[in-house]
């Protein structure tokens, strides 16, 4: 199966990672990584090029997952749109994306990159399920989610921290049935 590019639009491009963009991904996206993308992540601030190359690297390797970068028409990278923690058995998924520039938010990127990852979820690797969390902090990217086709299934009510104050994490999933209905 060719999955080496997953789709383009003006300029942009998603596609697989590879070996030789680990630091290029650290160089142009944790150096420093942006203050609001560690909130909305629920990561730390600071990285160092080991930390950051050495996930790249382990990740390519894992077979439950498919790490593909967004870039941008100059050839930087700007995001990922990541399916993880995949259960051939079920076939089901975990789905997560990032924007790491502000500049490239609010374009529809995002949008974009997260209908591509879902239809290559059910149409290239056949799952019947697609999950994800989203902090209630974030609006924005429950909208994207919903837009996309997700439904909210819970809330893990105060089960994060938002600086000092508690915030819900919103459960969040597609069915290939769901999925099948929003392609006709």
């Amino acid at each position: 199966m060719n999955t080496e590019i997953l789709g383009k639009k003006d300029g942009y491009i998603i596609r697989l990672a590879k070996i030789q963009d680990a630091t290029n991904y650290y160089e142009q996206n944790f150096c420093p990584l942006d203050k609001e993308v560690a909130r909305l992540t629920g990561s730390k601030e600071v990285y160092t090029k080991e930390e950051v190359e050495t996930f790249f690297l382990r990740s390519l390797e894992d077979d439950d997952r498919y790490f593909f970068l967004i870039i941008a028409p100059n050839g930087r990278i700007i995001g990922e749109s990541i399916i993880n923690e995949i259960d051939w058995n079920l076939r089901c998924a975990n789905f997560r994306i990032g924007l790491y520039q502000l500049t490239e938010r609010g374009k529809g990127i995002g949008t974009w990159a997260t209908e591509a990852t879902r239809d290559f979820a059910f149409e290239k690797l056949r799952l019947h399920r697609l999950e994800l969390d989203v902090y209630s902090f974030n609006p924005r990217a429950e909208k994207v989610y919903l837009k996309a086709g997700f439904k909210r299934e819970g809330v893990l009510r105060d089960a994060i921290m938002d600086g000092n104050e508690y915030a819900d994490d919103i459960l969040m999933s597609i069915l290939e049935d769901e999925w099948k209905a929003l392609k006709k």
